[in-house]
């Protein structure tokens, strides 16, 4: 039975069923339900990966991913780390509960994207990067919201790299001098998926990746350097590194046997990085390099942080060897509020509470399928926020750009007739329609 049938059955078998938000039921052992590995890199926009026109530093691993796969051309982030977490994990735009810096809405724990695969029958892991808490206040966050294992660094507490400082499943971790973090979180998963081939149990396995961020410059003492040198990572060792963890995740799933039973979905979270710390100096004071790509010939800077198409325009790249087809790439329009209800029809299940998001499933099954989403959202720090199409951008202050044509948003357009007027009228429709906090002028 192929997956298009399966999901028709299932969506048969959910009409007849009403009941609370969120709610997913296990299916039949005849509807084996799909593992999902969710990858998703901090700090890495468009520019950096070879597939996408990436010509600074190379990404093979996660080129052979869209080479047997699908690649979207028009996935949007916020433009910053937080927000696009909280996104991700609700299906609802960040403005909706004004949740603060490192934080989560308690009120959406039960409801968030691991706890409703839970219902759905999944076992679910994250390792990597958590950023909605410091583990050291709340250790027992991740198991409310929906995760039964958990292999994470303390944020804004400890290294993410080396000689990581580690929770895992609420516990301090004690042995991780001379280790990796990113090997670590890497193989944490590894043994995750293997010990759910040996139980029968579909699984979610959500790899958070700390790279390729740097440190962070509020820490009482400096994390350390690479062994053997004089500084940490440079940008480009992280995405080396980046590349090589995404290798050794779908080398472990192939190990298992169980390439065929998985979709692999990679992603992230925002613009690649404006600058990145090499070296702590005296007084708390850092040497940074600039970071910038080059794509397609053009040298490009990082853009995180800034409301352009290179702080928000972020990969998805998704791999199914024989369901999805290879090499292929798509037009549909996806921002982060999305990945709750794809993720969820993937397993099996239907949300029933309103979220801002659209399922982009059927993009990946259904030849010539036409995605529900009209218009993607991102909204930046300080409020102001857009609304837009492939080609046509409008914020919330009035200004209009064709992005298509001018992506850095030189000049505001001004039509009054044609396309770009119709679109226009469009978007400030959905502006209203969002019901946006009133944002600055």
């Amino acid at each position: 039975m192929s997956f298009l049938e399966q999901r028709v059955i299932r969506r048969v078998l959910l009409a007849g069923f009403a009941f609370c938000s969120g709610f997913c039921f296990t299916l039949p052992l005849a509807l084996a339900q799909t593992n999902i590995v969710l990858i998703m890199a901090d700090d890495v926009g468009c520019e950096p990966i070879g597939v996408y026109g990436g010509q600074r530093w190379k990404t093979p691993q996660i080129d052979a991913l869209a080479n047997d796969g699908m690649r979207f051309n028009h996935c949007f982030s916020m433009p910053v780390c937080h927000p696009s977490r909280i996104c991700l994990m609700t299906g609802k735009y960040p403005f909706r509960f004004g949740a603060k810096w490192g934080s989560f809405p308690r009120e959406e724990e039960s409801h968030s994207l691991a706890a409703v695969l839970r219902r759905c029958g999944y076992r679910t892991a994250i390792a990597g990067k958590w950023q909605l808490c410091l583990m050291k206040d709340d250790r027992m966050q991740p198991r409310r919201m929906g995760f039964d294992e958990w292999c994470l660094f303390g944020w804004h507490e400890g290294a993410r790299f080396h000689d990581p400082l580690v929770y895992q499943n609420g516990q301090l971790r004690s042995d991780t001098a001379g280790k990796y973090g990113p090997e670590m979180y890497v193989d944490f998963l590894g043994d995750f998926m293997g010990q759910c081939k040996k139980d029968d149990q579909p699984f979610f396995a959500y790899y958070s990746m700390a790279l390729a961020h740097d440190v962070t410059n509020d820490l009482t003492e400096q994390v350390p350097y690479m062994p053997g040198k004089d500084r940490w990572m440079n940008y480009g060792e992280m995405i080396g590194s980046l590349d090589q963890m995404v290798g050794r995740i779908v080398r472990k799933i192939d190990d298992l046997g169980l390439r065929d039973d998985t979709i692999i979905l990679f992603t992230g979270d925002n613009g690649t990085a404006v600058r990145s710390k090499l070296r702590h100096q005296q007084n708390g004071n850092y040497e940074y390099e600039k970071v910038y790509s080059i794509r397609n010939g053009n040298r490009v800077p990082g853009g995180k942080g800034t409301l352009l198409d290179i702080g928000t325009n972020v990969p998805l790249i998704v791999s199914w060897p024989g369901k999805i087809k290879a090499d292929s790439a798509s037009e549909a329009l996806v921002d982060f509020s999305d990945w709750l209800p794809t993720l969820v029809e993937i397993a099996g299940g239907h949300v029933e509470r309103k979220i801002d998001g659209h399922s982009f499933a059927p993009v990946l099954f259904e030849a010539d399928s036409v995605s529900e989403r009209e218009f993607a959202f991102s909204q930046g720090r300080g409020k102001r926020a857009w609304v837009r199409t492939q080609n046509y951008k409008l914020y919330d202050n009035g200004k209009y750009f064709n992005v298509s044509k001018d992506p850095r948003e030189k000049s505001s357009l001004t039509e009054t007739s044609g396309e770009a007027a119709a679109v226009r009228k469009r978007l400030e429709s959905a502006l209203r329609k969002l019901g946006l906090p009133r944002g600055p002028k």
